[in-house]
């Protein structure tokens, strides 16, 4: 079992997840303890203790919710820690070709990721440091629209990939913002799209299954947008704006569930902004 410290916060137990932090104190950082290492908990953590969440977010320091204890089953150690972290860090992120920039946009703290000029399809993304996921929920407020140049394909194109593996395959869903309002029917109705890289992208799922890999959502390029997904094994639910109801239903992801990685995905020709990243792992 692996055990991922991550991007700001760390919760061991369902019940800490409404909880925050102390304010700040002068100190930047203070902890009663060093964190422990993934290497302390390999296999010694209780069920409850694997629940995780990483949290990015608005303000201008991190709220950091944390249990006053953890228990683990093969060693005893309890840790008590109040972790201020400047929100929406860059060095929390590895980009492949891409540019990370830490920005405010549109009046919020944000990471700018700005797809590299000519790079391939579904070969830009940030990759979030040290997170492992395999099922549970990821959210984050995003923004994408094509950026200065892109060419006349560009929509925009924007998600989070997951369970992303070392030799650089991994699941994505994704949105296109230009089409949310187009005026084309067919265009609105591609405004969500499931993926897997690297041996089923949109053209193959067109060829194959059309349809079922797509579905239209309101959007609009540049503008703040709640974006979910929830992930069980193989099926995925994909709920934009805060809705009830999942706008794209896949109940056969392509790759065989594994603990992975988890990025924040442009495609081609694409300007990205991302906050509030929040990810529970079960």
């Amino acid at each position: 079992m692996k055990f991922a410290t991550g991007v700001a916060a760390l919760l061991v137990s369902a019940s800490a997840c409404s909880q925050k932090a102390p304010a700040p104190s002068a100190s930047p950082i203070v902890a009663t303890r060093r964190l422990p290492s993934p290497a302390d908990y390999r296999n010694g953590l209780s069920e409850a203790d694997r629940r995780q969440m990483y949290h990015l977010s608005e303000g201008s320091e991190m709220n950091i919710p944390f249990p006053s204890a953890m228990t683990v089953t093969r060693a005893s150690v309890s840790v008590l820690l109040a972790v201020p972290l400047a929100a929406q860090s860059a060095d929390r992120l590895t980009g492949k070709n891409v540019s990370i920039a830490q920005t405010n946009y549109k009046g919020r703290n944000a990471i700018q990721v700005v797809a590299t000029p000519e790079a391939p399809n579904a070969a830009s993304y940030a990759v979030v440091k040290d997170v492992l996921f395999r099922d549970g929920t990821i959210e984050v407020d995003l923004a994408g629209q094509p950026a200065a140049g892109a060419g006349g394909g560009a929509r925009g194109f924007i998600g989070i990939a997951f369970r992303l593996q070392g030799e650089g395959s991994y699941e994505y869903i994704y949105l296109r913002p230009t089409n949310g309002r187009a005026d084309d029917q067919i265009r609105r109705n591609h405004s969500t799209q499931y993926s897997s890289h690297p041996n089923f992208d949109f053209a193959r799922s067109r060829q194959e299954a059309p349809e079922k890999y797509e579905s239209y959502v309101d959007l609009q390029p540049g503008v703040w947008t709640k974006y979910k997904i929830e992930v069980e094994g193989r099926k995925a639910r994909l709920y934009v704006h805060g809705a009830e109801q999942p706008c794209l239903i896949v109940d056969d992801l392509k790759l065989e569930p594994r603990e992975g990685g988890v990025a924040l995905w442009v495609g081609p020709g694409t300007e990205g902004y991302f906050s509030n990243l929040k990810i529970a792992a079960k």
